[in-house]
């Protein structure tokens, strides 16, 4: 049986991952594929309680950076382990909100964290696993927190300061700059159809 692909959304936040995932989604099925999608933090009654835990604003015990990278890796091993990894190998695609790009870009450019240690973590969470394709939508952190506080409520990471989005998002272009065999970016600041079409061309390259 063919193995499934995996497939990760990166951005952010405001940078329209979800619109795109759906996108994806659709192309994907037309072509007969099996798809499943999922996020990050998040995807299993484990992870979900992660989820959680790292969104909500809490103004009686502040969450410590160390405390935030264990977490995000603790959901990620319960999704990987016991859901992507499975639906793979019965050759069904997997699209993720987020992977552990998003680690690199929040918990190491955003919260300055050592990467060494990340990368430590990292190697028990995930060994060589790591997605077939991630599409990095960039879009201006002051236009992507505009469009976050349209849609309602901030969590715990969108009430960051502006500084920390920046430095987010420069993570991930240097990433991308450094693992184009993987990681391709897309101008999310375009008009929306105009963001699919890169998007899918993105896919029809990688199944080329």
């Amino acid at each position: 049986m063919k193995k499934g692909l995996f497939i990760t959304l990166e951005g952010t936040e405001g940078s329209g991952k979800s619109t795109q995932i759906a996108v994806i989604k659709a192309h994907m099925e037309a072509k007969g594929h099996k798809v499943v999608c999922l996020r990050e933090p998040g995807g299993t009654p484990i992870a979900e309680e992660i989820r959680t835990l790292l969104k909500t604003p809490r103004k009686d015990d502040n969450m410590c950076d160390k405390t935030e990278l264990l977490l995000m890796y603790a959901a990620r091993a319960q999704l990987v382990e016991t859901v992507i990894k499975p639906l793979l190998a019965q050759g069904t695609d997997v699209i993720c909100d987020r992977h552990d790009l998003s680690t690199v870009a929040y918990q190491g450019g955003g919260r300055g964290m050592n990467m060494d240690d990340i990368n430590a973590i990292r190697k028990v969470v995930l060994g060589d696993f790591r997605p077939d394709l991630t599409i990095v939508i960039d879009v201006d952190p002051k236009i992507g927190m505009q469009r976050a506080r349209n849609r309602g409520e901030l969590d715990r990471f969108e009430l960051s300061q502006i500084d920390f989005f920046e430095r987010v998002r420069n993570t991930y272009l240097e990433y991308a700059k450094h693992h184009p065999e993987f990681v391709k970016v897309v101008d999310g600041q375009k008009e929306i159809l105009a963001v699919s079409k890169d998007v899918i061309s993105c896919l029809d390259n990688l199944n080329a």
